[in-house]
């Protein structure tokens, strides 16, 4: 048991777990802190009588009790600032102006003494209650009313008055300007079939405006994707229905038609409130993994054409010659009737004389003279006479 006593000692030294002789951290708290014990070497029971505390002698301060004053005595015991002193600190409003708060700065006072806050306040409530009750309108846009979220009326061009937000707002849309879907955006290529299994790479524009803002803002989830949609979907409708060259041809006029029609009557029927102005196609290609050929074959049909008109033309011209022979005849024959031996003997005549024009002999019907002459010969001999002299 001697052993066993003096291990236990030896870690109390070392462990700082028992120190003999030696005053608590926290202060001598007026006598009452417990001793400590120690045990010798000899094995005999430690001793717990506490040693006299020398006078004016103290521990180490209390960490947590505030700063004591050197003029003062020192009271151990002084209990710590609460709650409200830390407060009180940070407003920094005291006369002694110590406060570590933020100093915020105050409204100067008006003329009578009494604060300019409550007049701020007023002008404030009243700009934000104009801002939300009075509401200009210009001539092109129309205005929608709602009372908590609900349709009330709808406002015209112009001034008007309404409750203040949150018990009524008022949203407003341009229901005169045009607006624009091109279809599709940007450089995309849209392919749509023919009526002849062909592929045509088309680009329109789409014109619309607002025709009942009230169907236009409650009626729909979202107009203008709606708009596109049933675009979209008429002109694939109307397209399917023509051959690629009415297409590409004379046939746009008709199918931009036909496309305008069909959308107004489906935006009708879902009570949209929108109105189609006009559908402009702008672009018709063939697709571009087949341009090159297409390009080739466009080539061959533009001349074949230019033959067909050429030969149209020619049949034109001499359809016209031999219609204008055919009422010179008839001329000719009209004024036969009239004096036949005569109109006979000119014929004769004009025959002979278109005909014998073309040859180098002279005949003359005369019983004295030679019956040929061979004038012709004789002109060329006499050129080279007189070309010598």
């Amino acid at each position: 048991m001697t052993d066993l006593g003096g291990m236990i000692a030896r870690f109390g030294r070392e462990t700082g777990l028992f120190m003999t002789g030696k005053k608590s951290p926290w202060g001598s708290g007026g006598g009452n802190d417990a001793p400590t014990s120690s045990a010798g070497s000899s094995g005999d029971a430690p001793d717990t009588t506490p040693p006299p505390a020398a006078p004016g002698a103290e521990g180490p301060r209390n960490p947590w009790l505030p700063p004591q004053s050197g003029d003062g005595p020192k009271d151990s015991g002084r209990r710590g600032p609460n709650i409200e002193d830390i407060f009180r600190n940070r407003k920094g409003g005291g006369n002694g102006g110590g406060g570590r708060g933020p100093n915020i700065p105050r409204l100067p006072q008006r003329p009578d003494g009494k604060s300019w806050a409550p007049v701020v306040v007023g002008l404030i409530v009243l700009a934000f209650l104009g801002t939300s009750m009075v509401h200009l309108i210009a001539p092109q846009e129309k205005g929608v009313v709602t009372t908590f979220g609900s349709y009330s009326r709808t406002l015209d061009s112009g001034t008007a008055v309404t409750l203040p937000w949150p018990i009524q707002s008022v949203k407003v849309e341009d229901v005169t300007s045009i607006r624009r879907e091109s279809i599709p955006e940007g450089d995309g290529e849209k392919l749509m079939l023919t009526a002849d299994q062909n592929l045509v790479d088309l680009t329109y524009l789409v014109r619309w405006n607002i025709k009942d803002l009230k169907l236009y803002m409650f009626q729909l989830a979202d107009p203008d994707q709606t708009v596109r949609e049933v675009a979209e979907a008429a002109m694939r409708q109307s397209i399917a229905e023509v051959n690629l060259n009415d297409v590409m041809g004379s046939g746009r006029a008709q199918i931009e038609l036909n496309v305008r029609e069909r959308m107004q009557r489906v935006l009708d029927a879902y009570r949209s409130g929108v109105v189609i102005q006009g559908v402009d196609i702008k672009k018709t290609d063939p697709p571009a993994k087949v341009v090159d050929a297409f390009k080739e074959v466009l080539a061959a049909q533009q001349d074949a054409q230019s033959e067909i008109n050429r030969a149209q033309a020619w049949a034109q011209q001499l359809t016209a010659r031999a219609g204008g022979e055919a009422t010179a005849f008839d001329k000719v024959y009209e004024q036969y009737k009239l004096a036949p031996e005569v109109t006979r003997r000119r014929m004769y005549y004009e025959t002979m004389e278109r005909v014998l024009s073309q040859t180098d002999k002279v005949i003359v019907e005369t019983p004295n003279t030679q019956a040929y002459l061979p004038l012709p010969e004789m002109k060329r001999s006499q050129k080279p006479q007189e070309g010598g002299q």
